[in-house]
């Protein structure tokens, strides 16, 4: 979804925007009108958060961050944190696995929030999340929407070779080791991603098979609007476009 904190045409986006198109497009297209879940990205303020739920209220999404829903025989997950990044907002941070950190990013416990959730934000890991949003559920027929990418795949490629901090080479797979590995052991049917908008473009890929897992990364860094189109019967069939 859009950055909240990056628009500036209205006073607040969700509210004087976001609530209002879809109200509209929703009165227009009445029983066709789509299911839509939707998710927070890293850059996105949680005090904003109400207002999806609100949005959510009045029948126009449903809003999942750490929910499960269903959809035409589907379990839907949502989870919008990532691991820790250089920028200072930490709304949607996490440690990954553990409380490392990489070279030239800040960790979670640091930086600021513009709400308080009552996490113990020390402790608290994407890994650990993940288990109990999963539960001892089969969710190989399910469909889990992140922000983040799994770590070191063709989906989480950052444009940042031969940089360094303090001499170290910093690394240019910036997604979860906790997705990975959940992906690898629970074998969920798809996975949908954003997060690096670059990594499409430097790797000429925007979807990855992990196992029987098939992964998908929306983002971009060019202009227009990306869209994953798929069948969830038949994830191989999926075709990316550019509007």
């Amino acid at each position: 979804m859009p950055h909240f904190s990056r628009y500036t045409g209205t006073d607040d986006f969700s509210i004087d925007f976001l609530i209002p198109l879809f109200r509209k497009t929703k009165k227009e297209m009445q029983e066709c009108y789509p299911d839509i879940f939707i998710i927070m990205g890293n850059d996105d303020l949680r005090n904003e958060e109400e207002h999806l739920f609100s949005g959510e209220k009045e029948g126009l999404w449903q809003y999942i961050h750490n929910r499960k829903t269903s959809f035409r025989g589907f379990q839907i997950y949502g989870y919008a944190c990532i691991p820790p990044s250089p920028f200072r907002l930490k709304d949607w941070e996490k440690y990954d696995v553990s409380r490392y950190v990489d070279p030239g990013c800040i960790p979670p416990t640091e930086g600021f929030r513009t709400i308080d959730t009552g996490e113990d934000i020390e402790f608290s890991t994407i890994w650990n999340d993940l288990a109990i949003l999963a539960g001892d559920d089969d969710v190989s027929q399910a469909i889990f929407l992140f922000h983040c990418p799994p770590y070191k795949t063709n989906l989480d490629r950052a444009a940042l070779d031969g940089m360094m901090v303090d001499h170290v080479p910093l690394d240019i797979h910036i997604g979860s080791i906790a997705i990975k590995r959940f992906i690898e052991e629970r074998k969920p049917l798809i996975t949908l991603h954003g997060h690096v908008h670059e990594s499409s473009r430097i790797t000429g890929s925007w979807s990855e098979k992990i196992g029987d897992t098939w992964a998908f990364n929306a983002a971009i860094d060019q202009k227009g609007l990306s869209v994953i189109k798929l069948q969830p019967d038949d994830p191989a069939s999926a075709e990316r476009i550019i509007i």
